[in-house]
């Protein structure tokens, strides 16, 4: 082949007819009936221009792409390309579909070799995300199993293929662009003596993706992060701990923060009033606030329009006492979360029982997980919540020592590589002499990402100033992880050996 001088991509014309019967006649050599009439041709462009697309090389047809968009619902799984296509009228393209469905592809066997077929099937998912559709599906032509049909299954040969034992050039092109095999198409295409009429049914789903809403609102991509590191100090009552508490509310929301993380048992300085008592049952007096601070931030929420994580609480429930948070969401809503596990000191001393609930959140920015402290050195839990969608996992978290906080940094950074999201940990520091069981506070808040080209290369988004109150704000792109999980250099969630071990959740 001469030099290449320009390589175009273009939308197919009527007028190219000629030219794609000719490159569809050299394609496919082997049905030698398989091209498309002109008729068939002005329909799809009439009908769907964006969906029809050519490349040429040095202005010489080189190959095509035909798709049209379904109401996917309307067909069976185990369809025909007769049935899918209306019977070759396309009448079952509809602008209102959900499905990108791939019609053919083919490009001339002297431009092979080029990828240009993969610059067809990346147009094809750019249009699916513009377009805002769930996915693209077609019937893959299995070109190389008439030479194994007497031997092996068509799911047999697509197992071999799979693991590279059998070479087939259609299947591995399509697989090495993500696109899965979803099932065994039998009698797909009439005339395929090489595929012996079956075809398989390949998907790729479209990460972005968003159902459409009635609500007048749209979905945050970009969420930024305000995380409270807490001062622990005296203070004289419940209205001063509130107005410290709103001063950070207001000073995340002016920067227009989306979320305003507080640090597990901030509220500890109110059991200074109760310090006479033994250490359980100053902490049950302090439950007795819970319910006014879970109000008062709910105000806050909504007058300062942000999401607030309010740390934890103690809470007494039918008697029993459990450390508690409260999720409260700009639009009024409410959300209860609980720690899991409590640590030894906790049980010993004040009597805490370990919570029965773990579910992630449904936010105006997205799915969200939380857990506190201790629960985030369990990588069970926030695997169970990232295979519910989990973008950002939130940590509020208490801890005395230095060595204390590095098992909740450590493990909060490993959840973020882990799972494939965003981990925002935010703790208190300095000291509350005059409350037992609480003694010196060590923190340092911070923001850890996964860690491949998109994110920073240690995992660190942004980190704030050990052992000082401050706020910490970080813009964290949700976008980045959907390309994550599908083109990371590892996909730490798709990977994983589900065949030999998974988690089950009971709870």
């Amino acid at each position: 082949m001469k030099e290449i001088d320009n390589i175009r991509l273009e939308f197919l014309k009527v007028e190219d007819y000629n030219d794609l019967k000719e490159a569809m006649i050299e394609s496919y050599a082997n049905m030698p009936q398989a091209f498309w009439k002109e008729q068939h041709i002005r329909t799809l462009v009439e009908n769907f221009p964006d969906g029809q697309v050519v490349i040429k090389i040095n202005n010489e047809f080189a190959g095509c792409a035909l798709s049209i968009i379904v109401d996917y619902i309307r067909f069976d799984y185990k369809h025909t390309y007769k049935e899918i296509t209306g019977n070759y009228t396309f009448n079952t393209h509809t602008s209102d579909g959900d499905i990108l469905y791939g019609i053919d592809v083919f490009i001339r066997p002297k431009f092979r070799g080029l990828r240009l077929g993969r610059r067809l099937y990346d147009y094809r998912k750019e249009l699916c995300e513009r377009l805002n559709l769930k996915g693209i599906v077609f019937g893959g032509r299995i070109p190389y199993y008439h030479k194994y049909s007497k031997e092996i299954t068509p799911k047999e040969y697509i197992e071999k293929v799979r693991k590279k034992e059998i070479h087939d050039p259609v299947l591995d092109f399509q697989m090495s662009n993500d696109f899965h095999p979803a099932r065994i198409l039998q009698g797909y295409l009439e005339g395929d003596k090489e595929s012996k009429e079956f075809a398989v049914l390949l998907k790729w789903n479209n990460v972005y993706y968003e159902k459409p809403s009635l609500k007048a609102a749209v979905k945050k991509t970009v969420v930024r992060l305000g995380l409270i590191q807490w001062q622990m100090r005296l203070y004289k009552n419940f209205d001063e701990v509130m107005q410290q508490a709103e001063y950070f509310v207001d000073a995340v929301s002016g920067y227009r923060a989306d979320f305003a993380l507080f640090p597990e048992f901030f509220n500890a300085p109110l059991m200074a009033e109760n310090n006479h008592l033994s250490e359980p049952e100053a902490i049950r007096e302090l439950a007795k606030h819970t319910s006014n601070i879970v109000s008062k931030f709910s105000e806050l929420a909504i007058s300062y329009n942000i999401n607030i994580i309010t740390g934890s609480m103690p809470e007494v429930v039918n008697n029993q006492l459990y450390n508690a948070g409260y999720l409260c969401k700009r639009d009024g809503g409410i959300e209860r979360f609980e720690k899991l596990h409590v640590t030894p000191d906790e049980s010993k001393v004040w009597g805490l029982q370990g919570g029965n609930t773990l579910k992630t959140f449904d936010t105006d920015c997205g799915k969200i997980g939380i857990l506190i402290c201790y629960d985030v050195e369990f990588p069970e839990l926030s695997r169970l919540l990232a295979d519910e969608g989990m973008d950002i996992l939130f940590v509020p978290f208490l801890t005395d020592t230095q060595n204390g906080y590095s098992r909740v940094r450590n493990c909060a950074q490993a959840r973020a590589i882990e799972n494939e999201c965003f981990v925002a940990i935010a703790g208190s520091v300095g000291n509350l002499p005059k409350v037992h069981n609480m003694d010196i506070q060590y923190a340092q808040s911070m923001v850890f990402t996964p860690c491949d080209f998109a994110f920073p290369t240690n995992g660190i988004k942004a980190e704030a100033t050990p052992n000082t109150e401050m706020i910490l704000l970080a813009d964290v792109d949700i976008d980045l992880l959907r390309e994550l999980n599908q083109f990371g250099s590892v996909r730490n969630l798709k990977d994983r050996r589900n065949d030999i071990y998974k988690i089950n959740k009971f709870i």
